[in-house]
């Protein structure tokens, strides 16, 4: 590869993609995020023949192996029509069936005291001793 061509398809990885968008903090977590990047880009460039052909008044037509993954992720949408659909309709479910009727919740949430001014201007519990 040309060093255009590699310094095209970072930019296209950070600005389109998001390659550095996130803030990880583990290195385990770049890593999984790089990868993902990877697929996608790799998934755009293997749907060139695939995509439709999106484009503003202004630009040319381009023959479809020779879309930029730019053009193939605009047109990337229209894919998902043309495919067949490989799966079955959903199953339809009710609601789960909760606690049982007539039984107590075991845990009740915690109440806490609701913070009122004091007349000093200081906050503080009802009910909790001042200091001095």
């Amino acid at each position: 590869m040309r060093r255009f061509d590699i310094e095209h398809t970072f930019r296209f990885l950070k600005q389109s993609l998001g390659w550095n968008a996130p803030r990880l903090r583990d290195p385990r977590s770049a890593d999984r995020w790089s990868w993902l990047v990877v697929v996608a880009y790799t998934q755009l460039r293997l749907a060139r023949l695939l995509a439709r052909q999106v484009r503003l008044p202004w630009h040319r037509l381009v023959e479809a192996d020779r879309m930029s993954p730019a053009r193939v992720r605009r047109g990337f949408r229209y894919i998902r029509a043309d495919l067949p659909v490989c799966v079955g309709a959903p199953k339809s479910c009710g609601p789960g069936p909760g606690r049982p009727v007539g039984s107590q919740n075991k845990r009740p949430a915690p109440r806490y005291g609701v913070p009122k001014k004091n007349k000093t201007g200081t906050r503080g519990h009802p009910g909790a001793k001042q200091a001095g």
